[in-house]
């Protein structure tokens, strides 16, 4: 019974994450057109994605962005044809950042709260740098070459979409560190924290 109790918090738990980063992306941003009928945006969306890794882990964390942000491409007729790479990116966004998070720091096991800041700062900006690095690459070859876009309209796309994405981190990064110090101590209060490493000792007490 508490496995499936845990199992049905996570699931909760990630489908409000995915809701944030819907919302944050889709009436929360200034999309600016591109030649060639395409867009790019300032959003704070991936923000909402760091943070959902932060608090659920890579996995779970990763998913609450990939869903959220995808259906926001999905919903939008610009951003429609981008939904695959959009999922994937924010998948990997999720993963490297409850990678550094919580495998590596273990920030959930620490009441430092320096220390937990620090390190959370440290794996959103590995996260964000990823996608700083491979969305307007992952972009171009995508437009370009499954999409079939010219390539002087992929190429104008990448160059804005590289700026774009480097403020659009930037951002996140400052956003993700107030909201993640001022919620934290509320939601190990409340109980809300549950990592996969968590999820997974709960398992495992309940099966021995």
């Amino acid at each position: 019974m508490r496995n499936k109790n845990s199992i049905l918090l996570k699931l909760i738990q990630t489908a409000l994450l995915a809701a944030l980063c819907f919302v944050s992306f889709t009436f929360l941003q200034i999309k600016i057109p591109v030649p060639g009928g395409d867009a790019t945006s300032l959003h704070v969306g991936n923000a909402f994605c760091v943070l959902a890794a932060l608090l659920l882990g890579g996995w779970y964390g990763g998913l609450a962005g990939a869903i959220g942000m995808t259906l926001s491409d999905v919903l939008d007729p610009v951003y429609i044809l981008g939904a695959p790479k959009t999922f994937v990116l924010k998948l990997c966004i999720g993963l490297i950042t409850g990678l550094i998070a919580h495998k590596y720091a273990k920030i959930n096991d620490s009441n430092d709260k320096a220390y937990v800041l620090k390190w959370a700062i440290i794996a959103s900006a590995c996260g964000l740098a990823f996608n700083v690095i491979f969305d307007p690459i992952a972009g171009y070859f995508y437009k370009q070459y499954i999409l079939g876009q010219p390539q002087k309209a992929a190429l104008i796309l990448t160059q804005v979409n590289a700026v774009t994405t480097l403020i659009n981190a930037i951002v996140s990064i400052i956003l993700v560190g107030l909201i993640y110090s001022a919620i934290l101590p509320v939601l190990k209060k409340s109980g809300f924290l549950l990592t996969e490493e968590k999820t997974m000792k709960s398992d495992n007490k309940n099966v021995s």
